[in-house]
């Protein structure tokens, strides 16, 4: 990289007419930085911000910081926000039980902790703790990712994050004493973790980062599975698979029922995967292949001795669920492609359950092995089934079950007498019955966009409604309904909340998917823009009363909207967000994204991805009222996507509305972020929204 020119400029000062006594960027300067991508030779004057780690970056996320909080703790209405959301997220959390061994495990929250609590049931159903991640932090930065428990509940082995960053740390608590094992599995990311027997288990890891400090940033290679045996307690385990010809591919282990084979699933994106199966007893033998291909997606169900149960999209946009003899090597479908996604899977030794996405909402049934539809779950008319775990003990399933106006509750399926019975009803300071949750469809290009919406039930559609629009449309992702606490208090204050289920996701299976990536991405975009005006021109409101807010892969849905589109909406939120998409691929596991988005530094996808990039698209003229918001610990999408495009937008915005950054300070991507940090930023997330919407706190 060759610098070309270094100078310093002032960010224009901008003002806020309710606000201009107070509001005033910090000088952010500019240094270009010349990179080439397809064989053009490009500048980036604000390059530098991707050194996360440099004191000059340090300096400026704490000036733009002041900037933001000054301008924050001004807002009329921010005490009564976060007093509310205070009272909204105060109600006891419980997740469905996860079996073993007649033990039940699962997290607990009383209300305020910043993370849930580590619980089990053993076999007298007496609740004992078993790890209280709150404990281990003083701020409630740290969080368990994932566990896996022993084959006869003996262990259990958990991965903790930090500060909201991917990388974790695995460690191992002995069930009958809760005493913490001394050997602590370091660098560990996107791990799964599978026990063999009570012997030891597989796990996921990379080497340790150069010190270079560049441990947030730098790409990620050389993934590798090992296993970790607890005997030998001074190394990180015997290695078990790894792909030195593709050191940017990502794995993850299971484990069949009778520990034979271990499962491995190899992946060079977010989308397709290859499968094969290694012997535990004999590591001289071939793998038996499944899938040596990358084109669609395979994910074990069930298994016995000679078969396992699959879901895949192979032949099937939708999927559909085979079986896979493991002595012929032969498939058979069992339970065909219906139209409708499959999304959530589960398996006990007699049953399957099995919910599709009906427009995005969720419908369940049961089926035997030869795949006879035996019996339809009746639940809530607009609901998403989010997760079901199979009791091979009792033949039941424990699942969770969302809607937009209520909190997550947990359910039994008792599956001998059909019965769905409510096991726990979260009590929220909401009161639900006072919404409605209603369906539209928006006609783009010959395709429906389904759009969910949520208000007041009687409340008049006149145009001058303030709506909050949500979309993402990536990554075969969807949002089915689900409860946002947070966004409670924009509905108690009369606010419409819509939710758009773009192409891009998997709303209806892969065709749904493929038809908003790479050269299609601006599909999604398009579809975001006709939704927002279909909301106005229909009187449910309008442009100066528009909200739109997108994280992640949302978050360069909103980059781009308003960059496309800048009088679209009075309001723009985009949350840790891509937003440099000519090196998006050059930063940690950013490489992974290249199945939706196309990589800049192919010719032909050059040209169509710089056309939208958010940060490259950004001109001299007005933009919407903007609140960027990102992690100092992002290590998914690198803070620096945000930082950059908040400079350029601070520089270019030629309009008095703010244009400002919020930067989480040992936090990241999201997951994870404790009770406490997540109400401080909605708090001023909704009072930015609220106040330049003109909403009044009441």
């Amino acid at each position: 990289m060759k610098i070309i020119l270094t100078t310093s400029v002032l960010v224009i000062t901008l003002i806020n007419t309710s606000l201009a006594q107070y509001m005033q960027y910090p000088p952010t300067h500019k240094r270009a930085e010349e990179f080439v991508v397809a064989g053009n030779t490009l500048t980036d004057e604000y390059s530098w911000l991707e050194n996360d780690n440099s004191t000059e970056t340090k300096t400026w996320v704490e000036t733009q910081n002041k900037v933001t909080e000054n301008y924050m703790r001004k807002l009329d209405n921010r005490a009564a926000v976060k007093n509310r959301l205070q009272k909204l997220w105060n109600y006891e959390k419980l997740t469905a039980p996860t079996y073993k061994a007649g033990c039940e495990f699962y997290f607990k929250n009383n209300g305020m902790q910043n993370q849930s609590v580590l619980y089990m049931k053993g076999i007298d159903g007496k609740e004992k703790l078993v790890l209280d991640p709150n404990a281990l932090a003083a701020d409630g930065t740290a969080s368990i990712t994932t566990f896996g428990i022993s084959k006869n509940a003996k262990y259990l082995a958990y991965a903790l994050a930090k500060a909201g960053s991917d990388w974790t740390d695995i460690y191992t608590i002995d069930l009958s004493t809760m005493k913490t094992l001394s050997k602590v599995l370091n660098w560990t990311k996107f791990t799964s973790i599978a026990w063999r027997g009570d012997a030891g288990f597989y796990y996921c890891k990379y080497n340790a980062p150069k010190d270079n400090g560049k441990t947030f940033t730098e790409a990620n290679e050389g993934h590798k599975i090992f296993y970790y045996n607890l005997k030998t307690p001074t190394t990180d385990g015997s290695l078990v698979y790894e792909n030195t010809k593709a050191p940017k591919r990502t794995f993850g282990a299971d484990i069949t029922d009778d520990e034979k084979w271990v499962m491995i699933y190899e992946s060079e994106s977010t989308s397709g995967n290859a499968l094969y199966l290694k012997s535990t007893s004999n590591s001289t033998l071939p793998l038996i292949t499944i899938s040596n291909n990358f084109d669609n997606d395979w994910s074990v169900i069930h298994n016995t001795p000679t078969t396992l149960y699959l879901s895949t999209n192979y032949k099937a946009p939708n999927k559909q669920v085979i079986s896979f003899d493991i002595v012929t090597k032969k498939t058979k479908i069992v339970i065909a492609d219906k139209g409708q996604l499959l999304e959530v899977v589960s398996g006990n030794k007699n049953t399957l359950l099995l919910s599709y996405l009906d427009n995005v909402k969720s419908q369940a049934y049961v089926y035997n092995y030869e795949g006879k539809q035996l019996q339809q779950l009746q639940m809530p008319e607009v609901c998403q089934l989010a997760s079901a775990n199979a009791n091979e003990i009792t033949g039941n399933y424990s699942m969770e079950i969302n809607t937009f106006t209520a909190p997550t509750a947990i359910y039994n399926y008792d599956v001998k007498n059909n019965k769905l019975s409510a096991t726990f009803i979260p009590k929220c300071n909401f009161n639900a019955d006072e919404y409605v949750t209603e369906q539209i469809f928006v006609p783009v290009d010959g395709a429906k966009i389904p759009v969910f919406l949520v208000h007041k039930k009687g409340i008049e559609l006149n145009g001058t409604n303030p709506c909050f629009l949500f979309g993402y449309g990536g990554f075969s992702s969807h949002y089915a309904p689900e409860f946002r606490v947070d966004r409670c208090v924009f509905l108690e204050q009369g606010g419409v909340y819509a939710v758009a289920g773009i192409r891009g996701g998997d709303e209806y299976g892969e065709e749904w998917h493929k038809a908003g990536i790479k050269l299609q991405k601006k599909n999604c975009f398009n579809d975001f823009i006709a939704v927002a005006n279909y909301l106005c021109d229909n009187k449910y409101t309008n442009h100066e009363s528009l909200a739109i807010h997108g994280r992640s892969n949302g978050g360069l849905l909103i980059g781009a909207v308003m960059t496309m589109e800048p009088t679209l909406a009075k309001v723009a939120i985009p949350t840790v967000g891509v937003l440099d998409m000519l090196k998006f691929h050059k930063f940690t596991i950013g490489y992974l994204w290249t199945s939706d988005y196309g990589c800049a530094d192919n010719k032909e996808e050059y040209e169509y991805i710089k056309s939208y990039s958010p940060y490259h698209n950004l001109k001299n003229i007005t933009y919407p009222a903007t609140l960027i918001t990102t992690g100092d610990h992002d290590d998914r999408v690198v803070p620096a996507h945000s930082f950059k495009f908040a400079a350029r937008l601070q520089e270019l915005n030629t309009s008095e509305n703010p244009t400002l950054i919020r930067i989480d300070v040992n936090a990241g991507h999201g997951s994870g972020k404790p009770i406490s940090k997540q109400i401080d930023e909605y708090t001023d997330i909704w009072s930015f929204v609220m106040h330049n919407l003109g909403m009044k706190f009441k």
